[in-house]
């Protein structure tokens, strides 16, 4: 019987914090060190969400310890059944969808419509992985040989160490935990440190549907104290990283020596096309929602957009238009909020940074540029939706990651050109173009070197049922989500089964009649 910690209300100015501890063997606990940390909203940041386990290696130890223990009986549990329980969670997490957007939204800080996006995502893939619990397909295939007969079948890998962001705190746990969990592993997730208790919120669901002790662990903390000796731990199979390439480095580093699994999924500098020929309002929309939705804070956010010379003054001047009209407040405030707050201190620095940077570089600054700290948005990390004209594609706020509310516009004569600005980076997530010409479109669809590609939509907007992931240094090969996200965390066996009664060699016994 698991004992949950109390969750106290904190939204009353004299309430007591809520306290969440870690989850390990089924039991919630504090970290080993007594030692805690807080959580902010950072729209607000003079409310407290609660205080989380500031966790060490000897927490991790026992996540590990745990998750090992019950690996035997639940790689054992038929996979129908193993999908019946994230069936269940997907219930529940249907029936809680407002609740938990709201406590996303006060911890992250994305406004509520892209906070019930975040939690429906963790619906769909939690249903798509339970259907997987009666597929795990494998193949047959005919012998050369008579009386012989062959398949491939999957194997869980182990334990997996699971280190997530904070930019979709609920999404992408799911990505990661309910492949993992139907294929028979066990798991030790890290979420970020800005946003644990949406994790926490995903495992108490998995918790109630009925997942036995052990199966998932949940230790929070900082990278260097749990998630490094995560990585590295004997006893953790794969590792399933989502962040920035500089970090990710460090993972595939730490992995290597140990021959682990490792899937990587990294950064992104996204490119929007606009040619000649587009519906401007159309690629006006996806521009804003691509640059701003999340403040910028999306792997796949659209920071750069590629438009046509012909088409470029009139496209900038309404980009502009919107975007200084974009509503931007804390979304538990005002529901008509559309842009949040940066996630922390340190991210709204990040994004001042690159504001000089394209400033001294010589671009245009067309909107935004400040920091908002008049009023209620004083308590938080907010800063205006940003848009340079006028960028070069060589111009370092047009080839780094910025993270947040900052978008390049860089005038192009041609697609060809467009193509090439847009394969110039050292990363290849997501692209897309906006025209009416089929041919166009089918050229670039060819020519970008990125993992997703669009047609008159944004750069953001994936579905569980395809595979999701990039190129170059945005990843290392693998994909999340559909089938894909099953290769990740399973090997293949190869089953031959001889029933002639007499040896036969593979390749040599090949004559008819032998």
């Amino acid at each position: 019987m698991s004992a949950t910690l109390p969750k106290a209300d904190t939204r009353g100015s004299g309430s007591k914090p809520a306290s969440y501890g870690n989850y390990i063997a089924g039991q919630w606990m504090g970290a080993a060190s007594g030692r805690t940390f807080e959580n902010r909203n950072p729209a607000d940041t003079s409310d407290l969400v609660g205080t989380f386990a500031d966790s060490g290696p000897e927490d991790v130890e026992k996540a590990v310890a745990a998750a090992r223990e019950a690996f035997p009986k639940w790689r054992a549990l038929p996979a129908p059944k193993r999908g019946e329980i994230l069936y269940r969670a997907a219930e529940i997490l249907v029936r809680r969808k407002e609740e938990l957007s709201r406590d996303m939204t006060r911890e992250m800080g994305k406004v509520l419509t892209e906070t019930r996006g975040d939690v429906q995502e963790a619906i769909d893939m939690t249903y798509y992985m339970a259907g997987e619990g009666r597929r795990q397909f494998g193949q047959t295939t005919p012998s050369e040989l008579s009386n012989k007969f062959q398949m491939s079948v999957r194997m869980p890998v182990g334990t997996a160490g699971l280190i997530t962001p904070w930019n979709f705190p609920m999404a992408i746990p799911s990505w990661k935990m309910m492949p993992a969990l139907v294929l028979g592993n066990t798991v030790v997730i890290k979420p970020a440190t800005d946003t644990p208790l949406s994790v926490v919120n995903l495992v108490k669901v998995l918790e109630e549907a009925g997942l036995p002790p052990g199966v998932v662990n949940l230790v929070t903390g900082g990278g260097t104290e749990v998630g490094a000796p995560l990585m590295s731990h004997r006893d953790v199979h794969i590792v399933s990283f989502t962040g920035s390439t500089g970090v990710g480095r460090k993972v595939s580093e730490a992995c290597a020596p140990a021959f682990k699994h490792c899937h990587l999924e990294m950064g992104g500098k996204n490119i929007i096309m606009v040619m000649d020929d587009a519906r401007l309002d159309l690629a006006v929309d996806g521009a804003v929602w691509g640059g701003f939705g999340t403040s910028g804070q999306r792997c796949t956010a659209a920071s750069r957009v590629a438009v046509h010379e012909k088409v470029y003054k009139e496209f900038v001047d309404r980009f502009v238009e919107r975007a200084r009209a974009l509503k931007v407040g804390g979304g538990l405030v005002d529901e008509k909020s559309e842009m949040g707050p940066c996630v922390n201190q340190s991210q709204l620095d990040t994004v001042q940074k690159y504001v000089r940077v394209g400033l001294d570089e010589g671009a245009t600054l067309l909107a935004g540029g400040h920091r908002l700290d008049k009023g209620a948005q004083a308590r938080g990390y907010f800063h205006e939706p940003t848009i340079f004209g006028d960028v070069e594609a060589s111009m370092r706020i047009a080839r780094e990651e910025i993270f947040g509310p900052v978008v390049s516009v860089i005038p192009v004569k041609s697609l060809d050109e467009a193509i090439e600005v847009g394969n110039s980076v050292e990363y290849g997530l997501s692209a897309s173009i906006y025209t009416q010409d089929i041919n166009s479109a089918f050229r670039a669809m060819r020519d970008m070197y990125t993992g997703i590609f669009y047609v008159n939509a944004p750069t953001i907007g994936a579905e569980t049922h395809l595979p999701f992931g990039g190129t170059k240094n945005t990843g290392n090969g693998h994909r999340e989500a559909c089938t894909q996200a099953l290769e990740v965390f399973s090997e293949w066996k190869s089953i031959y089964i001889d029933y002639s009664g007499h040896l036969q060699r593979a390749q040599i016994d090949t004559e008819v009649g032998e």
